[in-house]
């Protein structure tokens, strides 16, 4: 049996990343998102493969038409927060208001309100320490996420999270709930003799050599589905370089660019894929 894996397109601009957005003045940031994801939805198109896209409420207000072309071709539309500030810069009250603010920029994009499933932290930034958040996402109808990366890096991460999808108990995040009906689709990392490898999607898929993500997918699969992700600034040849960032954070934030449009391409056709709600009806 062929396992369909969950596809997800996180819609923002290059400007928004953690690592980008503080080197930059409010002028500085132009635009690119229509550019960047048009050649994406014309790849989607060509293979018939649906996508979630985890949508930045920023980019639905500011980008109206692009929501409602990605909707008329059947993609899942999500929530990836209002501003993209991480959970760590919120508390209850300001992530409830970006929740209702990134539910009337999606409704006033399509004229009309649609069903909401899904939610994805900006920069992965739920964990044990913005658990609070859990609740808050049943409270406002909200029947999965896809934000716990389950290896701790520099940035963010929940080490000892489950890599395979379960019911995050909202007392700890690592463990499950058997009573919730609320699921997470954890970010994806193979187990390689003890080793974690996070194979998810952006830098890292970037970064491996196509060959060996290939392979540590598979490994994946022969247990469970995984899901992948991307924003479209990463496939995108034009996407702006700035200066003043480190040598590290410049490697990670521009490494591999210009090959990793032809790198989707072989992924798509490598494996199967859907939008993240409906690989979850079966499981």
């Amino acid at each position: 049996m062929v396992i369909k894996n969950g596809l997800s397109i996180d819609l923002e601009d290059w400007y928004h990343p953690e690592l980008v957005r503080k080197h930059l003045s409010e002028d500085k940031k132009i635009p690119q998102i229509e550019e960047s994801v048009d050649p994406i939805l014309k790849l989607l198109d060509k293979y018939g493969i649906k996508a979630t896209f985890f949508i930045l409420g920023d980019v639905a207000k500011g980008h109206p038409n692009l929501i409602r072309k990605i909707n008329s071709k059947g993609h899942e539309i999500a929530s990836h927060g209002m501003t993209h500030r991480p959970l760590w810069e919120l508390d209850k009250k300001s992530f409830i208001a970006e929740l209702v603010d990134f539910k009337k920029a999606i409704t006033d994009s399509l004229g009309g309100p649609i069903k909401i499933k899904g939610y994805r932290a900006p920069s992965f930034s739920l964990d044990n320490s913005t658990k609070w958040a859990l609740e808050i996402l049943k409270q406002e109808g909200y029947i999965y996420d896809s934000s716990i990366f389950p290896l701790k890096n520099k940035l963010y991460g929940l080490s000892g999270a489950p890599l395979f999808i379960y019911k995050p108990a909202s007392s700890d995040l690592i463990k499950n709930d058997s009573n919730s009906e609320f699921l997470e689709f954890p970010l994806s990392v193979c187990n390689i003799f003890g080793i974690m490898v996070p194979v998810s999607g952006g830098f890292y898929f970037r970064t491996i050599p196509f060959f060996l993500l290939k392979m540590l997918l598979k490994k994946i699969n022969k247990e469970r589905p995984f899901v992948f992700y991307l924003h479209p600034w990463e496939t995108y040849i034009n996407t702006p370089r700035i200066k003043g960032l480190s040598l590290a954070d410049n490697f990670i934030t521009y490494w591999g660019i210009e090959a990793a449009f032809k790198k989707l391409e072989a992924l798509l056709n490598s494996f199967s894929f859907g939008p993240i709600s409906e690989v979850l009806i079966h499981e």
